[in-house]
């Protein structure tokens, strides 16, 4: 009951919100300033902007530019309805700043380039819950690029390492086997939530941002400054790469990965991170939860991989395999292709997180279309280190349950599901790593290969024993079938 329950609640919000409905034109008569948008740099910078004026023209202005205004960072996006002017302001100056705008009542959107802070859902308490699915937009991926000069031989760096390095412990590029050279420093500022990012998957309270350290408000500049020294090493919004070099990171133990679409699209890659808007629950005027549903619709997801972040609509893609995933695992995809979403949950829940009820419908849409039909859907639950190995096992299958009814609500079906338990951890043990490795994998068969994969499903419980309904139902209530 409790599983019927939640597939009913994500539907009917999807379908009583129009998620990716149509854009429908101007009132008659509407004029001036539509809505403001405040906070993150990483956002505010290019991709809101474009989508602002990509909204703009879907419903019907004409003439619609965005020109830059006196104070740095900020944007004016406007355009001509039936003789008059409407416009959408945009203020880039820092993650912190989008919350205290929505308190004050100076914007209607806050950007975020990380997840809001308990401060921030204090200042906003008497909203509402900001966490709630009314509140919190996930609006793109984004990978926080490690770059260094182009000249720089080093590929690789683990993030212990990179804190290192920005604390100054490690002060040339010798000590770690490159260059005799000393290291200079280029970090965003203390607004920016890049920096916020920065410190709570890099820094995590152990290190403390060396002095000598030059500090940016803009990703860009702060990528240009990092081309033109060879000494150097920064930390930008996948965006802002630009002429740099983007090197591979890792988390003690696990293998490293570079900012490449796949992975920060699955967030696998170690400094992968959600990029968010934010709204009053309950209280969003109609032009800004339309807007809301424009940036999450594909036409909006195209926009963000055009501006240079990861756009969330799946793609399907071949991926290479890592050589120490287990051989059960590698049997049963190798015929597969990966698809570009995998679903997560709400911390210390069995509850589909913001991301992923919104992934449900775009799953939906992608198996619709006429050269999808026929594939078979394969649903991969991992779990994390925390619990026995039984435990585990039993959680990844749950996890992976859950979203095969979430599906199936959406009249999307997938075969018999699969759990690997804690193998393949993509981050570390503590709490956020153990949210990434908790987490279902979407992978697409042709029917012509079932055979081989259910063979190879076939093979895996000899190998595991599947769990009986009495177990699964005292770890997870709610089984489906």
């Amino acid at each position: 009951m409790r599983l019927r329950c939640l597939t009913w609640v994500v539907s009917v919000w999807l379908l009583s919100c129009g998620a990716m409905a149509a854009i429908t034109p101007f009132a008659s008569g509407e004029s001036g300033l539509l809505f403001s948008l405040h906070g993150s740099n990483t956002i505010g910078a290019s991709l809101a902007p474009s989508l602002a004026k990509d909204y703009l023209v879907a419903k019907g202005a004409t003439e619609v530019s965005i020109r830059a205004r006196t104070e740095p960072n900020e944007y004016r996006i406007e355009g001509r309805v039936a003789g008059q002017t409407v416009y959408i302001d945009v203020a880039a100056h820092g993650s912190g700043t989008g919350m205290r705008g929505l308190a004050s009542g100076e914007a209607q959107i806050a950007m975020a380039s990380r997840p809001i802070k308990a401060s921030e859902q204090t200042l906003l308490a008497d909203f509402g819950a900001m966490r709630h699915f009314d509140a919190e937009h996930v609006v793109a991926i984004d990978g926080l690029a490690v770059i260094v000069h182009p000249s720089n031989p080093l590929e690789a760096l683990t993030v212990t390492e990179i804190a290192r390095l920005f604390s100054g412990e490690i002060r040339n590029w010798a000590q770690l086997g490159g260059p005799n050279r000393t290291v200079s420093l280029y970090a965003r500022d203390n607004k920016s939530g890049t920096w916020d990012s920065f410190k709570s998957m890099v820094l995590k309270g152990d290190y403390s941002l060396d002095a000598s350290a030059r500090r940016f408000e803009s990703n860009d500049r702060l990528s240009d400054s990092v081309s033109a020294d060879p000494g150097a090493i920064g930390f930008v919004g996948l965006a802002s790469v630009r002429q740099a070099k983007a090197v591979s990171v890792s988390q003690d133990g696990i293998s490293p990965l570079g900012p490449e679409p796949l992975y920060v699209a699955t967030e696998d890659y170690a400094l992968s991170r959600r990029l968010f808007l934010y709204t009053l629950p309950g209280q969003t005027p109609p032009l800004v939860r339309e807007f809301i549903e424009f940036a999450q619709s594909e036409a909006g997801q195209r926009r963000v991989a055009q501006v240079g972040f990861v756009s969330q609509n799946p793609v399907s893609l071949k991926p290479t395999l890592h050589p120490d995933a287990p051989p059960a695992y590698s049997e049963l995809v190798r015929h597969g292709e990966r698809l570009s979403i995998n679903f997560r949950f709400d911390a210390g829940s069995s509850r589909l997180d913001n991301k992923a009820r919104w992934d449900v419908e775009r799953l939906r849409q992608f198996m619709s279309r006429p050269e999808n039909r026929h594939l078979q859907l394969q649903l991969i639950g991992f779990g994390d280190g925390q619990q026995s190995e039984e435990r585990a096992l039993i959680l990844s299958r749950m996890r992976a349950l859950r979203v095969k009814s979430a599906l199936r609500a959406h009249d999307i079906h997938a075969a018999s599901v699969v759990g690997f338990g804690d193998d393949l951890p993509v981050a570390d043990s503590q709490e956020a790593g153990r949210i990434k490795n908790q987490r279902v994998e979407v992978w697409l068969f042709d029917p012509a290969v079932s055979t081989v994969v259910n063979g190879a499903k076939s093979s895996l419980l000899e190998q595991r024993a599947s769990p009986d309904s009495e177990a699964v139902s005292s770890v997870w209530p709610g089984r489906a079938q």
